[in-house]
């Protein structure tokens, strides 16, 4: 997904794709600091964007090979993919 290019990482690309509304969906760390993580969500109520708070940091970092906490996807084909595995 990284390579492909669909996918967004770090707090302040996260937000420029949320405000541009380019991020279809976001996931987040539940051990984000309180601060990110409230204004994160608010964004994506604002801009109606699919976000997700799971796991932890080392989660999402072993899972795409970089340090974060929250990341955004710009592929509606995975956001809904994973939204509907996730609902499961």
């Amino acid at each position: 997904m990284r390579r492909s290019g669909n996918l967004i990482t770090g707090q302040e690309l996260v937000i420029s794709a949320i405000r541009s509304q380019k991020a279809r969906l976001v996931l987040l760390t539940e051990d984000t600091g309180e601060s990110s993580k409230k204004k994160i969500i608010d964004k994506c109520r604002f801009y109606d964007i699919p976000v997700v708070v799971m796991g932890s940091k080392i989660d999402i970092s072993n899972a795409i090979g970089q340090s974060r906490s929250v990341v955004a996807t710009n592929n509606n084909g995975f956001a809904r993919g994973l939204l509907k595995k996730l609902n499961k």
